[in-house]
């Protein structure tokens, strides 16, 4: 017996072999690929039917407004800069809808991401607009989104939930996104 125990304390506690640290290294990468993967995934920009990342950013009035707070609404996160000639073009479109909605539960949060305020306001001095204007000044929230167009429109139902994720504008986009809300409206 004792032949036997000194035999298995040996094989145990023995130098791995090659194809033990073969085995080893495998089971490694194949974890780091996986935690790789999952670092990628948590990037990755909203997704139809997923939870919309929450953020706070600081309104044109001064105040803060948290896209968490507008929960039971439809409400439209459009990211926008001032020297985009399409947004330009959009941003009368929103306040059309704005204006026949907002009373319906349709908000919509439109996120400037130039770099200083100020550059947005003084495109604002020109298009007015009455729905509520952010500054994401830091890109953070760009980020989070992965805007990676200007304009780039995110629709998020009442329960906080993205629906449509549209980048780009072109004329006649409006009646998709009145056609969404009307949608979402009935659920």
């Amino acid at each position: 017996m004792t032949n036997i125990n000194t035999a298995l304390a040996t094989s145990i506690f023995a130098k791995p072999t090659s194809a033990m640290r073969m085995h080893q290294l495998l089971v490694a990468g194949a974890v780091a690929v996986a935690l790789a993967i999952c670092s990628i995934n948590a990037m990755a920009k909203p997704v139809s039917g997923e939870e919309s990342p929450d953020f706070t950013l600081k309104s044109r009035d001064g105040g803060n407004i948290k896209l968490s707070e507008q929960r039971g609404n439809i409400v439209l996160v459009n990211f926008w800069a001032s020297w985009c000639g399409p947004c330009r073009e959009e941003l009368p479109a929103f306040e059309a809808l704005y204006q026949e909605y907002q009373d319906l539960g349709v908000e919509i949060l439109a996120i400037n991401v130039d770099d200083e305020a100020e550059k947005a306001n003084v495109l604002l001095q020109d298009i007015e607009v009455s729905f509520p204007v952010l500054f994401d000044t830091s890109g953070e929230v760009s980020q989070l989104y992965d805007v990676s167009a200007m304009p780039t429109t995110v629709i998020v139902d009442r329960d906080g939930n993205v629906r449509v994720l549209h980048p780009g504008y072109r004329k006649g986009d409006e009646k998709k996104y009145e056609k969404a809300i009307k949608l979402l409206m009935r659920e």
